[in-house]
């Protein structure tokens, strides 16, 4: 069985919404993370609810199929005061839960401040300090169309980070692990 650091796989990191829906792509090889996609659904000019949704579903499927992922991370909604923006939400990231299920992909779910804390150090930090983090890390200069589908990108990079050991310079048995041991072992991540 090969090791995760060797196994080639690739992510689709989603940001749910009902009329933006943000996603982003990552190959993984190694210590090696590729930019495959970034973007968003535009979803606003359906108006009836159960044809959103099903285009939801059938657009997720056609992103995994299309790039071949391996597997999926999904941003957990933000608990808010609006219950019925709360709902329509829920139903969004239930539909693209739904279609990573039926293509039998794991699927794996990130509070926001968690998404936040993985790429920027900090579970407050603003959605334009993840995308600077995240311009940093794939070297895209061009802005993604929306915020939405770098926040995508955020959730899927995250779950890079939980299931790469290596990704913050840890190391299996004696030796330094954590930040001192990232900053040593990457200098080009670091500005």
């Amino acid at each position: 069985m090969e090791s995760q650091e060797t196994t080639e796989r690739i992510v689709l990191g989603i940001d749910p919404g009902t009329n933006l829906l943000g996603y982003g792509i990552v190959k993984v090889n190694g210590r090696k993370n590729e930019l495959l996609s970034i973007g968003v659904l535009r979803l606003g000019k359906i108006t009836d609810a159960g044809k959103k949704l099903h285009e939801i579903y059938r657009r997720i499927a056609g992103l995994i199929d299309g790039f071949s992922c391996t597997e999926v991370a999904i941003e957990a909604p933000f608990f808010g005061k609006n219950v019925q923006s709360m709902l329509k939400l829920g139903r969004a990231q239930g539909v693209a839960i739904a279609a990573a299920i039926s293509k039998d992909l794991p699927v794996y779910e990130y509070v926001p401040r968690k998404i936040k804390q993985s790429i920027c150090g900090n579970g407050n930090a603003s959605k334009e300090q993840v995308l600077s983090m995240l311009q940093s890390e794939f070297k895209f200069e061009t802005q993604p169309e929306t915020l939405d589908a770098s926040d995508g990108l955020a959730a899927a990079l995250c779950h890079i980070y939980q299931f790469s050991p290596r990704a913050f310079g840890q190391t299996k048995g004696k030796g330094k692990s954590g930040w001192e041991s990232f900053v040593k072992d990457n200098p080009d991540r670091i500005r």
